[in-house]
């Protein structure tokens, strides 16, 4: 029997300060208003222990560790073919779907292995939405494309209020609130990801996964959809997978630099862009290679 993955959203202790901890002086300087909060001081909300990812013969990523703390945006960044998008994948258990996919190590949400046979794996995807690269909305109204998800999960609310939500959420509903039952494939390419990005909201998830969201659209939308990450974080943690160094540094508060399938180096992102640790983040964030 499947189990359903537990969450307590009224337990969230994202933004409080850790009760008299001292992590290299960080919380005692904070208490003086000397120093900002830092990103790594949020609750982690999933773990990734010493993960190996396979195709098959071919290794993909090579045990990578690292935790994403909760109600953060946590940029992924690396040459094409590093293993950013397998790694995103896992964390929601979208390689499933993929052919000879095998993983070693463990990949917890809020300690539990989503993994483990008894995890429901619809379940795991309902909690940790996901946005692809390209928008890909469902040849559908406006309306049915955010209603659809909930409708066969058994939705007992308002659909309308539903709808109406999501698309606030997403930046969207003032655009669109006059043709909700026009095809969403009429809608530039911009109102599209902003759409499935509604569409992920509607699932009520506490994780959202976004795979290059931006790469497919023009500077402005592309503009649109950072200004809305800032505003998602407050109720969402983000994950977000991007080519573009300058979207990972202007909108990311965290991130991790792969090369060939190894994790180089995670940190905060002001640090990573102007103080990396490692050589060979200094030369990719510096453009000497990728």
């Amino acid at each position: 029997m499947m189990t359903e993955l537990a969450i307590d959203r009224g337990a969230s202790t994202a933004g409080e300060e850790p009760p008299g901890e001292v992590v290299d002086g960080r919380a005692s300087a904070r208490v003086s208003g000397r120093v900002p909060p830092s990103p790594l001081d949020a609750p982690t909300i999933i773990s990734v222990k010493d993960l190996s990812i396979f195709y098959g013969d071919n290794q993909a990523v090579f045990s990578a560790s690292l935790t994403v703390p909760e109600k953060r945006i946590t940029a992924i960044i690396g040459p094409s073919g590093c293993g950013k998008s397998t790694l995103l994948r896992t964390l929601n258990r979208m390689n499933d779907f993929v052919e000879g996919v095998r993983i070693e190590g463990a990949v917890e949400y809020r300690g539990t292995d989503l993994y483990d046979p008894k995890v429901d794996p619809v379940e795991v995807r309902r909690q940790i939405g996901m946005v692809f690269q390209k928008p890909n909305p469902f040849p559908k109204s406006i309306y049915r494309n955010i209603a659809w998800g909930p409708s066969i999960n058994g939705y007992q609310g308002d659909l309308d209020e539903l709808v109406k939500s999501s698309l606030e959420k997403a930046a969207l509903w003032d655009e669109v609130k006059d043709r909700l039952h026009d095809s969403a494939l009429a809608l530039s390419g911009g109102q599209q990801q902003r759409l499935c990005i509604a569409r992920a909201l509607a699932m009520e998830p506490a994780v959202i996964l976004m795979d290059e969201p931006c790469s497919a659209l023009d500077p402005v939308s592309t503009s649109r959809i950072e200004d809305l990450l800032f505003e998602l974080k407050q109720r969402y943690t983000i994950v977000i997978v991007t080519h573009n160094m300058h979207q990972a540094a202007r909108v990311s508060d965290l991130t991790a630099f792969f090369e060939n399938g190894h994790l180089i180096e995670l940190g905060e992102t002001q640090q990573i862009f102007t103080r990396p640790q490692n050589q060979r983040t200094e030369e990719y964030v510096t453009g000497r290679f990728g």
